[in-house]
């Protein structure tokens, strides 16, 4: 029981983490003792947060099937088995109904779906070989509650997005557990990010509407993951943990 949530000896790549939840995922794993990679898009910001964490860096636009494929590549100079994907890059669009951009909808249904899909697919070899009954490995897809209940902003294909990456955490869960990769996802709330700003620019606001009166701490989200990527979680298979002081359910 007292290594239960230990990461230690395991590789885990996370997208998106150089900041916000990805940033609170990598240092979480980390602290577990786990050897932790992880990609952004802005090459400096992502170097800058590998330094600063003491992990590894390797840029990516995994916006692109170029980059995704680059991405893969340049773990695979590095190691040769992975053992938690973090599915965590993300995008957002806020315009009103009548005037909302394709562009913006592709932009948000791309990276948000279609690169968790393809990237797991990418690295699903690399799963593999890591992969064994007594010690599977992780694909952690970050959703949001979003997906689950109606935020009153007109964000919809991040809305859309999110259902949808939430459903598909389930189909892929069906598949990759015959090879002993366990495919699960975390819905966060309110958490003080760049992609959240009223969370981390209104804090006491946003908390006013939160049940458990508060906004999600780096502690909150590395726990989630930590449990999920660790043995604690190996029997947990296709759900998705929320996190967010019951905003989608109380």
């Amino acid at each position: 029981m007292s290594d239960l949530f230990s990461l230690a000896g395991r590789t885990a790549l996370i997208t998106g983490g150089s900041r916000g939840i990805g940033r609170m995922i990598a240092a979480g794993f980390i602290s577990q003792g786990a050897k932790v990679y992880i990609s952004a898009r802005k090459e400096v910001a992502c170097r800058q947060t590998a330094e600063d964490l003491g992990c590894i860096a390797l840029p990516a636009d995994v916006s692109t099937m170029e980059g995704m494929k680059g991405l893969v590549s340049a773990y695979g100079e590095h190691e040769s088995g992975l053992d938690i994907l973090v599915n965590n890059a993300g995008a957002a669009w806020l315009a009103p109904f009548e005037d909302f951009p394709e562009k913006g909808w592709d932009k948000v249904m791309d990276l948000n779906v279609k690169t968790p899909f393809y990237l797991t697919s990418l690295l699903a070899p690399m799963l593999r070989a890591t992969a064994s009954t007594d010690r599977p490995a992780k694909v952690i897809n970050i959703c949001s509650i979003d997906g689950i209940a109606v935020n009153p902003q007109e964000t919809y294909p991040y809305a859309a997005s999110k259902a949808g990456l939430i459903h598909l955490t389930r189909r892929m869960a069906k598949t990759l557990i015959a090879d002993n990769i366990v495919c699960s996802a975390i819905a966060p709330g309110a958490f003080a990010s760049d992609m959240n700003i009223a969370a981390r620019d209104q804090a006491e606001a946003v908390a006013a509407r939160v049940p458990a009166k508060r906004i999600g701490t780096d502690e909150d989200m590395a726990g989630a993951a930590i449990y999920l990527a660790s043995r604690a979680g190996d029997y947990v298979v296709g759900a998705t943990l929320t996190v967010d002081g019951g905003v989608a359910y109380c």
